[in-house]
């Protein structure tokens, strides 16, 4: 196995981890949860980890954010888009997206609260992401001819929603 696929697969374990037991139970991921188990085991079970592994909120609140940059950074390295006659790679996209919503967030336009912290987590794990990687594979579009990586680089995005707090 390589490198990538096991930083990957340990930031996204270690990530949901943490939304699963110390975020609120208002999240996607959380609801799907709940409902694979009662709701009193699954408080029960979130109580007892809580209390048995105190966190500090910045690993709470802004490291899974930078782990999900770090794994998508990895994943989007080899690729690029086409929009109009550019070239964009994609390993722009996971700093654009994270940056942007902590600005939409800023504006309130979106749901949840600014932070600093969370923007500084999500430079050093993009640059992390960049750095811990393979070396760079030959560029490859992204949505000309889909194979097992692309998909699992798009369904890498889509992850993101699985953080989606319902009000």
């Amino acid at each position: 196995m390589n490198r990538s696929v096991v930083l990957v697969s340990l930031s996204l374990a270690v990530s949901l981890f943490i939304y699963l037991f110390y975020r609120t139970e208002r999240t996607l991921v959380n609801e799907m949860a709940i409902r694979l188990i009662t709701l009193d085991e699954y408080r029960s079970l979130k109580a007892a980890i809580v209390h048995f592994l105190p966190l500090h909120d910045i690993i709470i609140y802004s490291l899974p954010e930078g782990l999900w940059v770090f794994c998508i950074t990895i994943a989007s390295l080899p690729y690029y888009v086409n929009i109009g006659t550019r070239r964009f790679w994609c390993v722009f996209v996971p700093l654009i997206f994270s940056v942007s919503l902590e600005l939409l967030q800023l504006m309130g336009i979106t749901n949840g609260r600014f932070d600093l912290i969370d923007i500084a987590a999500v430079i050093i794990f993009w640059v992390a992401g960049i750095l811990t990687a393979e070396q760079v594979r030959p560029q490859i579009n992204l949505f000309h001819r889909p194979d097992f990586k692309t998909v699992m680089c798009v369904t890498s995005y889509c992850i993101v929603y699985l953080a989606h707090v319902f009000k």
